[in-house]
């Protein structure tokens, strides 16, 4: 793991501010992972089997940091604080809002080490009929930087899941986008959106270990 100084991670924390705090994202897509101009997603997937880190905490159910509708584990010194939204007409509330979903948690991994969060975007309408597939592309539709998504279909534990690879081209990063993922379930309780996104695509490969064990013990609660 990289050392992380002050700068890099008040970098890190403006570029989140400016990107929505999310996935910065927003080309057409499919479920194909075709991008908009007919490319493929191969660069954005790298879609390689990765091991889950151990499990280090937990973080979703009653008495945790974060009450979500679902719960899952979290890896070594990885942080969680519930985000308090704002009220509607303040400055800053637009950042916790993206389609159908609105920030929840914030699991910090600066104190294991890397600069990044895996946030956590709910909402209320379970039980409607929303597929993971339909909630995960109304997520990204809201963030006009993604680029070449890779969609498809998958497990979060015993829960029927979509998930998503692509590329992030948010200011900052024309020139060399980098990777971001994110999967969706929907519970009787709401829809969740986990991301992973990270300081470039060294950091967010460095993460995933962490994003894996929250999808491969992720349950309804």
């Amino acid at each position: 793991m990289r050392k992380i100084g002050p700068a890099a991670v008040c970098a890190a924390l403006a570029l989140g501010v400016l990107t929505g705090c999310s996935s910065d994202s927003g080309s057409t897509d499919d479920k194909s992972g075709k991008d908009g101009k007919g490319g493929t997603a191969g660069e954005a997937g790298k879609n390689a089997a990765v091991a889950a880190a151990p499990k280090a905490g937990q973080v979703g159910g009653r008495g945790t940091a974060c009450p979500l509708p679902v719960e899952f584990a979290l890896a070594e010194s990885w942080k969680p604080k519930a985000v308090k939204p704002p009220k509607e007409d303040e400055p800053a509330a637009f950042l916790i809002s993206q389609g159908p979903v609105k920030l929840a948690c914030e699991i910090d991994a600066k104190p294991a080490g890397n600069i990044g969060f895996l946030r956590v975007w709910t909402n209320d309408n379970g039980g409607t009929g929303t597929k993971p597939m339909e909630l995960l592309k109304s997520f990204m539709a809201d963030d006009k930087y993604h680029r070449k998504p890779e969609y498809r279909e998958l497990k979060a534990g015993s829960l029927a899941a979509a998930e998503v690879s692509y590329l992030n081209a948010a200011p900052g990063y024309e020139d060399d986008p980098k990777r971001e993922r994110a999967f969706a379930v929907v519970t009787p309780k709401g829809g969740v959106v986990v991301h992973l996104g990270g300081f470039d695509s060294q950091e967010h490969e460095e993460m995933l270990p962490a994003y894996e064990l929250a999808r491969k013990t992720m349950a309804a609660v």
